[in-house]
């Protein structure tokens, strides 16, 4: 028997308090399990963010959906992690990503590192993380044992070794992606490769690992030629037709996505779906149809 769904929503913009204590309390109204916060130049800071929406609700996790790692020192970022996680009741879902964008590190007065050193800060941090979380004598201490979930993105070799080795949760980023943040999506075929690479490297631990993906866009039958415009330059050619297949978008009637993410799950193992913030009430009927 499959997992039961769990959702979220990421969270990417504010321009005040009210509006961002307004928008989490409404996630968790709508049946959201989870609150994720970005981690880009010109969106809100995810850790004073996160600590924000835990503040704001009551249920729902909170999460970093993801962490650009090789900005923090991954012992400090242990300390913020740690309390937050107090402070919210055992709240948190921390997730970490080996950061893409150039131009945000360049902006930021930071190198940028290989493909290979990102990664390798990834692992680093993972190990560093869950061995500080371990100790028992370790402060200021998370509100759980072994301290939060931790979830991990990727889409290349190296770096789903790292999340099949220390991940809580593999996030798939649907698509690979250049140093300028473009995201070339996947194909149903591409996503069943990177899948069944995954389950390899997990070996025994496969049936505990959680299995997320980012849905970029959502789009009901009269929608479909507006995502097809805004999607066009990502896709590889001869894909436009194919829309419908496509793990990162949703596209038809609600019963007809609703069967869609549950064949994806049966598929894929997605059974942890992650929305942007501008489709979480588009999004929002689909959940009582999928718990």
């Amino acid at each position: 028997m499959s997992a039961p769904f769990r959702f979220g929503v990421n969270m990417i913009a504010t321009e005040s308090k009210a509006e961002w204590i307004e928008k989490c309390r409404r996630a968790e109204e709508l049946g959201y399990d989870v609150i994720g916060v970005a981690d880009h130049l010109g969106v809100p800071a995810p850790i004073p963010a996160m600590l924000a929406a835990a503040d704001a609700t009551e249920r729902v996790l909170i999460n970093s959906f993801v962490l650009n790692v090789p900005f923090y020192n991954p012992v400090l970022l242990a300390r913020d992690i740690a309390t937050i996680d107090q402070l919210s009741g055992g709240r948190v879902e921390l997730g970490l990503g080996a950061g893409y964008v150039q131009a945000e590190f360049e902006t930021a007065g930071i190198p940028f590192p290989s493909a290979g050193r990102r990664v390798d800060q990834v692992a680093e941090a993972a190990a560093t993380l869950r061995r500080l979380f371990a100790d028992p004598e370790y402060k200021p201490k998370p509100a759980r044992p072994g301290g939060p979930p931790l979830l991990i993105a990727g889409w290349g070799d190296r770096l789903l070794r790292v999340a099949a080795e220390h991940a809580d949760i593999i996030a798939f980023t649907g698509g690979s992606t250049s140093d300028s943040g473009r995201i070339a999506v996947a194909l149903p075929e591409q996503v069943d490769e990177r899948v069944a690479y995954v389950r390899g490297q997990l070996g025994n631990r496969g049936d505990s690992v959680e299995f997320n993906i980012l849905v970029q866009a959502l789009a009901l039958p009269d929608e479909r030629a507006k995502v097809l415009e805004w999607i066009t330059a990502h896709l590889p050619e001869g894909a436009a037709d194919r829309l419908e297949e496509i793990p990162t978008l949703l596209v038809g009637t609600y019963e007809e996505m609703a069967e869609e993410l549950r064949a994806r799950r049966k598929r894929y193992g997605f059974g942890y779906i992650t929305v942007l913030e501008t489709n979480m009430e588009k999004f929002a009927p689909l959940i009582p149809l999928l718990r």
